[in-house]
């Protein structure tokens, strides 16, 4: 079976894999076939890990203090905080689009625009 750092890991690995498969599924796809993150790509998906590395420490500490005398499991913390990041970033990553910063860009298109 595994420990609960394993099972932390996983899920953190999982949630980074869901918003970078979602945020490409809005992005459509040139005739070369080939996407490239953009500046506001790069920095979204560096913000993403450092949501997931600050909750990795901050879960299981904050946990106790939310459920008051209910016993949480620090890895129950941990995958609790990345389902909370992975939905925080969907309308983050709407604000963005409204704003015509593009995540991804075609090989064809300039760096900030909507492919």
């Amino acid at each position: 079976m595994l420990s609960g750092n394993a099972i932390s890991a996983l899920a953190a690995v999982f949630i980074v894999a869901m918003v970078w498969l979602r945020t490409r599924m809005h992005y459509r796809q040139g005739s070369s076939g080939r996407r490239s993150l953009t500046t506001a790509g790069a920095v979204y998906f560096a913000a993403v890990v450092a949501l997931l590395v600050a909750g990795w420490f901050a879960a299981p500490r904050a946990a106790p203090a939310l459920a008051g005398s209910f016993p949480v499991a620090p890895a129950l913390a941990r995958v609790m905080w990345f389902l909370g990041a992975y939905y925080l970033f969907i309308p983050v990553h709407g604000m963005l689009r409204a704003r015509g910063l593009a995540l991804f860009r075609s090989d064809r298109s300039p760096e900030g625009g909507m492919a």
